[in-house]
């Protein structure tokens, strides 16, 4: 049996959580007996032991990657528990106290993010500096799409230690039509009316300011935007919507059961243009044969084969996102033969089963690295 300790310091469960979750419910326990450490009162708790995983609460550790005080809690811990593989979540004062706590324990850390690294990480010295601590911490770094594994190379990570593991997700429950029928009713979309929507946090570069400036441009079409989700700029958004008139989008803010709106969804829409690494709601929109239009950043693009499950834009180009959204209205055919292809993709590519086989594959691979098979 493979002890494998997860380090995740969230105290909400984000996407990383997600992912964390989703993994641990297809691991092979068989094989793998899987341990999670998380800070004190952490959301992420009781959905663990819901899935009868081991959980250790720990202080001062909320929220924060590089904590010097934590080291020596995450090394004591580690040798209370004993583990072949430590899995880290971001949590680099718990990479420093692996490394220092036993050298033949196998190091694995996963990159969730991709955004935009600026210059003085990509340069001469942090460059270095930064490929040094990736470098000397990991054995192994997974990174869940293409794009965070450029984020890696950029700033000085040894592409030798890079395994890209696309996340995956259980497919989404499919309603009924009544059910369905229910939801549209309750957001006061009519029946025939074409549903766009994009579910992601309310933040800038979301870019949901396109997605307004593309609903202005198609108001004239029997068309609906959600958008779902909360965040900071929510109020700033909803004036917006409110000063243009735009009476085709609805904001529905935050929504526990997201698989409601991803079943009313005739596409779906990512905006993105600042962070976006493996999209879970692209993925899980086409477990249920939903395609997207997307923009042409950071991970979409390895998701959605632009004319085949979907359509990409160029970012922050709201005429192009009106305009791939007004083409597969007009054209059902298309909509639905992309649907189709979306469907068969994620079941080749993008299911739970899937990501769960690779980090497995990762954890006998960074231990035979570590000279511990």
């Amino acid at each position: 049996m493979i002890r494998v300790l997860n380090v995740i310091t969230d105290t909400n469960i984000g996407g990383a959580g997600k992912v964390l979750l989703k993994f641990l419910g297809k691991t092979d326990r068989a094989e793998f007996d899987h341990t999670v450490i998380v800070p004190d009162n952490a959301e992420l708790a009781s959905r663990l032991r819901a899935l009868d995983i081991p959980v250790v609460e720990m202080p001062g550790i909320a929220d924060k990657s590089l904590s010097p005080g934590a080291v020596g809690a995450f090394k004591r811990e580690f040798g209370r528990l004993k583990p072949d593989v430590i899995h880290t979540h971001a949590s680099l004062s718990a990479r420093i106290a692996a490394r220092r706590w036993n050298m033949k324990c196998a190091i694995v850390h996963t990159r969730h993010s991709a955004f935009p690294q600026g210059k003085l990480k990509t340069t001469f010295p942090l460059k270095q500096m930064l490929g040094w601590v990736n470098n000397r911490f990991s054995d192994v770094i997974i990174a869940v799409s293409p794009a965070a594994a450029d984020n890696l190379t950029d700033t000085g990570t040894n592409p030798g230690k890079i395994v890209t593991v696309f996340n995956g997700v259980e497919p989404v429950r499919c309603l009924t039509a009544g059910e369905k029928a229910a939801v549209k009713t309750a957001l006061g979309i009519k029946s025939g009316q074409f549903v766009c929507a994009i579910i992601a946090r309310l933040v800038p570069e979301k870019g949901h300011e396109f997605v307004l400036e593309a609903a202005e441009m198609l108001a004239d079409l029997p068309i609906r935007f959600i958008i779902a989700g909360a965040g900071p700029i929510e109020s700033q958004l909803r004036a917006t919507a409110d000063a243009k008139g735009l009476d085709n989008c609805i904001f529905t803010g935050f929504i526990d059961d997201i698989a409601r709106i991803e079943n009313i969804m005739d596409l779906q829409i990512n905006a993105s243009y600042g962070t976006e690494a493996s999209s879970l709601s692209l993925i899980e929109g086409m477990s249920l044969g939903v395609p997207a239009v997307v923009s042409d950043y950071g991970g979409n693009p390895y998701i959605i084969t632009d004319g085949e499950t979907g359509i990409i834009f160029p970012s922050r180009n709201s005429t192009a996102l009106a305009g791939a959204i007004r083409n597969l209205h007009r054209d059902p055919e298309a909509l639905a033969r992309m649907g189709a292809s979306a469907f068969e993709t994620y079941n080749t590519r993008f299911t739970a089963a899937a990501m769960a086989a690779g980090v497995e594959q990762v954890y006998r691979s960074a231990l035979r690295k570590a000279g511990n098979a």
